[in-house]
């Protein structure tokens, strides 16, 4: 005789052994004592739940030889024909491979006929959302109002595909998935019947891989007992299942409790040379966060065990790591791995996805809190900052100066407002050499305050000119924005003496402002004297408006390399932007302006276009707004007193 699977072979035969599914058996049941029956019944549910189970279950309760009962015999000729599939009067109809309207006409034209042995024809329509809209209106009137001898039992995994016009027919039960710790304690009984030696984790393992299924439980043991040698072992199962060793899973949490980026690395790179599956080594590390959040809230460790499978072995090491990691970061670890799962296929590899996803929490993780005494000397400082802005400021030669208020007005130091002078004469793309500013040093702080005062700075402290001096040639040196803050822009000519208490910020103390991401990603511009001719010439066509759309951005974009007689040579970077349409249009506006030539094209890099040299001059305009407003004394007050900050990108150049 052939082997039969688990599945197959422990299918509840009655309500009583059916497992998991208590408010689904109470409800039948009673309805089935006091005769309140409904003429159509929808299961849902997720795979391997028991909808055809009970499905069987009702049609022998409805047709036992022993009558209506909410206990069938399971030993009458209608019970056992039931259990086989041979009854004559109980029709199964699979809707996903005969989803037709002519299939369900067929099932219909048997409705009109009696029952032959049992007292109720019972047709059950499995996957029922997969049957068509024609198929699903030509069984609505049967479905409404059937003969009193005929029940209707639909079951699908997806009920929001059913038309509402079928669910109102119908009394709905919704089958929920399994526990683990029912599974586990389902799977304990059938091991025993079968005379099968296993280890209580090993059942935790299946009934974790199972999710909610007891048909995937039983399956999964089949092939667990065959993967053992007839026997459940953890580690055999958990190699079978590819899941992380639970010691791997504890010394990644404590490793990232400990903020030792270094062990992650090695440990999965460990895991990568066993071969372990990176998306089961998050759902392992979920599953024991789970349980250490339990544990930091008060509550046992929550694993699978039941009142049979004795304690959780693993519940020392739980504890100690649910005190070695804060609660936030508990669970932020266990968001992180929940949502890391769905990045691990856009990785270039799973396990430098999984890395990645590891070492996210210690990018996060906040550095260790100073020490309580620290901390009070640090708020002191920020109340008494938030009291005053003034200091003592010291002089060159070592005399102390009384606090300067902000109220008070004078002219800038003399180098502020030559540096202002220079720059106002300085052309746009020159760069100017500028004397650092001569500011009196600092006082120095108290010692117990002196790590605090950095929000203090002088307002032009002694910097070396870091401007880029264009080489002999043609190259367009960008400006740092620390320059233009040395510089002084003009709204600092009228600032008043107070400002000095508080600190000037330019871009390189603010490098998230806009301006100065882009100036290190900006191609240099080389100027030539064919560069500066087609720069006015493209102008004019643009400003009159004689080029557009894509005639218009090919001559943008291009670098005029030279000019003869009767043709024109220019270089682009992209062929897309050279047309067929757009190169006659460009020649036409250069024919309209006057220069009849023949445009020839070639690929390469553009070091000169007008595109690149109005790009640089919106840059230069960028950065002076940006220098303008972190240098403005109201601003510069507003960042000291309350600590506030710019957001980036809300500085715009008109």
């Amino acid at each position: 005789m052939s082997y039969l699977v688990l599945a197959r072979k422990y299918r509840p035969k009655t309500f009583s052994e059916l497992v998991g599914q208590s408010h689904v058996v109470q409800a039948l049941s009673n309805a089935l004592t006091q005769q309140r029956l409904h003429h159509a019944y929808l299961f849902t549910g997720t795979r391997g739940v028991g909808k055809t189970t009970v499905s069987r279950i009702l049609a022998k309760s409805l047709n036992c030889e022993r009558g209506i009962t909410a206990e069938p015999c399971g030993v009458c000729e209608i019970c056992l024909a039931i259990d086989s599939g041979r009854f004559v009067d109980y029709t199964e109809l699979d809707a996903a491979s005969n989803r037709g309207v002519e299939e369900v006409q067929q099932l219909l034209e048997q409705a009109v006929y009696k029952p032959v042995q049992g007292r109720f024809k019972v047709f059950m329509i499995d996957e029922v959302h997969m049957l068509t809209n024609t198929a699903f209106n030509a069984m609505l009137k049967t479905l409404e109002e059937p003969p009193e001898y005929l029940k209707f039992v639909l079951a699908t995994t997806d009920p929001q595909k059913v038309p509402v016009t079928v669910l109102s027919r119908c009394l709905q039960f919704n089958l929920r998935p399994m526990a683990p710790q029912t599974i586990v304690e389902h799977l304990s009984h059938v091991l025993t019947q079968e005379h099968l030696n296993f280890e209580p984790s090993a059942l935790t393992l299946v009934s974790r891989a199972a999710k909610g299924s007891m048909r995937d439980a039983l399956s999964l043991t089949d092939q667990a007992i065959a993967f053992g040698g007839g026997a459940l072992v953890e580690s055999e199962v958990r190699s079978m299942l590819g899941n992380v060793g639970q010691e791997h899973v504890f010394n990644l949490i404590g490793a990232l409790a400990q903020g030792s980026g270094e062990q992650v690395i090695a440990i999965c790179n460990q895991l990568q040379d066993l071969g372990v599956s990176a998306v089961m080594a998050l759902e392992d590390m979920a599953y024991a966060l789970q349980r250490m959040a339990c544990v930091q809230f008060g509550a046992n460790s929550s694993g699978a065990e039941s009142m049979d499978l004795g304690v959780d072995p693993d519940h020392d090491k739980l504890q100690a790591l649910a005190h070695s990691l804060p609660k936030d970061e508990t669970q932020l670890l266990y968001n992180i791995c929940i949502r890391g799962r769905s990045e691990i296929p856009l990785a270039p590899d799973e396990y430098s996805g999984l890395m990645m996803v590891l070492l996210r929490l210690l990018a996060f993780k906040e550095p260790p809190k100073e020490s309580s005494h620290e901390s009070q000397q640090e708020e002191h400082l920020a109340q008494a900052e938030k009291k005053t802005l003034t200091f003592s400021a010291t002089s060159s030669n070592g005399s102390t100066r009384a606090p300067i208020a902000l109220g008070s007005t004078s002219s800038p130091p003399p180098s502020v407002q030559k540096a202002s002078t220079a720059q106002e004469d300085s052309p746009p793309w020159e760069p100017t050499e500028q004397s650092p500013a001569e500011v009196p040093p600092q006082s120095k702080a108290p010692s117990a305050q002196g790590q605090n005062l950095e929000r203090q700075a002088p307002l032009a402290q002694s910097n070396q000119d870091h401007s880029r001096v264009a080489p002999e040639g043609r190259q367009l040196p960008i400006k740092d924005m620390a320059q233009r803050a040395q510089s002084a822009p003009s709204s600092l000519t009228d600032a008043p003496k107070g400002v000095v208490s508080v600190s000037v910020r330019n871009a390189s103390q603010n490098p998230d402002l806009g301006a100065s991401q882009k100036r290190d990603s900006l191609p240099k511009v080389q100027v030539t004297p064919e560069g500066d001719f087609w720069m006015a010439l493209v102008t004019s066509l643009v400003e009159e408006q004689r080029v557009s759309s894509l005639s218009r951005e090919l001559a943008l974009q291009s670098q005029l390399i030279g000019r003869d007689e009767g043709a024109w040579l220019l270089r682009i970077e992209r062929e897309s932007l050279s047309s067929v349409n757009s190169r006659e249009r460009l020649s036409q506006a250069l024919k309209a302006v006057g220069h009849e030539v023949v445009l020839n094209f070639e690929l390469g890099q553009v070091t000169d276009s007008p595109a690149l040299r109005q790009a640089h001059l919106a840059l230069e305009a960028q950065m002076q707004a940006e220098a303008k407003i972190l240098n403005d004394p109201f601003v510069l007050q507003l960042m000291s007193q309350y600590d506030a900050k710019i957001i980036p990108g809300s500085i715009k150049s008109v």
